[in-house]
């Protein structure tokens, strides 16, 4: 369960360029569930998500992740809580380029102490599941952007988190790679895994496998379908 209760996020606070992009966000997130964030550029979708990935701290309001208040924790509890909660797909992927896909789905694998072996074991079970596994020692600049999304996608559970957080996943790939994504969603939510989605796709935000469309203004939550 993920929940915040007058969430506000101001930024540059005292200073000619204040600007608030988050404005008393009040929202529940139950387990297991796919919500769309949808809104123009500037909404706040990515704000919101990069505080409930705890990414970043509000300037006012709380947050619970999974019955626990985290807003004032210190952040090395911070970093414990994103890598064993949060699984992350960023809008451009943010791989590491002139090393190997392998490597780069094992990589938030280490600071979790999980044995090496282990760790490459279950890179590679994700690949196997995400039907890239010739593509494992590959560089990562070599593949296609469906590729590389996939190899996102497995980094991004390597550590096999309860929720995963994609802004924008789609924002680079057709409309068929969009739908091939969607599909990896599905099996995710099959496996109980909560997903948290910002986009103004309507791929994403009309598809059947979204339980919740919650709809962003200027840093506000203005409707829910």
């Amino acid at each position: 369960m993920i929940e915040l209760s007058g969430v506000s996020k101001t930024f540059n606070a005292g200073k000619p360029n204040r600007f608030t992009a988050l404005q008393a966000i009040d929202l529940t997130l139950a387990p297991g569930c796919v919500a769309v964030f949808k809104g123009p550029s500037g909404s706040g979708k990515t704000t919101l998500l990069g505080i409930i990935g705890c990414m970043a701290r509000p300037t006012t309001g709380r947050l619970r992740v999974g019955g626990c208040e985290v807003t004032r924790l210190p952040e090395r509890f911070l970093a414990r809580i994103r890598r064993e909660s949060f699984g992350f797909v960023f809008q451009s992927f943010n791989l590491v380029n002139g090393v190997s896909v392998l490597e780069n789905i094992m990589l938030p694998g280490y600071p979790g102490g999980m044995p090496l072996g282990r760790v490459r074991r279950r890179a590679l079970s994700l690949l196997d599941s995400l039907q890239i596994r010739t593509k494992a020692h590959e560089p990562v600049q070599s593949l296609s952007g469906g590729e590389q999304q996939r190899t996102a996608i497995a980094r991004a559970l390597i550590n096999d988190p309860a929720c995963i957080i994609a802004d924008e996943p789609t924002a680079h790939l057709d409309t068929d790679l969009a739908r091939q994504f969607l599909e990896i969603i599905a099996r995710l939510k099959e496996k109980g895994k909560t997903v948290l989605m910002g986009t103004h796709d309507p791929v994403l935000f009309n598809s059947g496998v979204v339980d919740r469309v919650i709809e962003m203004r200027y840093g506000r939550l203005v409707e829910e379908a």
